[in-house]
């Protein structure tokens, strides 16, 4: 499990034995990996697991268009998702420089 505990950094980066105090940059810093964690860690392979299981449900229901349907909506789905996902930061970046923010948010992909 040391992808969920991020052995290296940690979502937190401060405050911990021997750092220092919290500041605001730092809670800017801590929802950034937050970001990057669920972007890269859950819905990545969800979505995955979703377009997979969509394009399985579309093949074996070749004689029941319910199940390739259901399959096609699952793939739809899933797709206009990660492009939602992977658009977010977008959003999140025009947010903050909005409020100001001048911190390490580069590009996370």
């Amino acid at each position: 499990m040391p992808v969920l505990a991020r052995a290296g950094g940690g979502l937190v980066p401060c405050g911990n034995d021997g750092q220092d105090a919290c500041t605001i940059k730092d809670f800017f810093t801590m929802l950034i990996n937050i970001y990057v964690f669920i972007v890269w860690y859950i819905a990545t392979p969800l979505s995955i697991i979703a377009i997979t299981v969509g394009g399985i449900l579309i093949m074996l229901g070749a004689g029941n268009p319910g199940m390739a349907n259901k399959g096609k909506t699952i793939l739809y789905s899933a797709i206009i998702g990660l492009v939602l996902v992977f658009a977010s930061y977008l959003i999140i970046n025009t947010i903050l420089a909005t409020i100001g923010f001048k911190g390490n948010w580069a590009n996370p992909f």
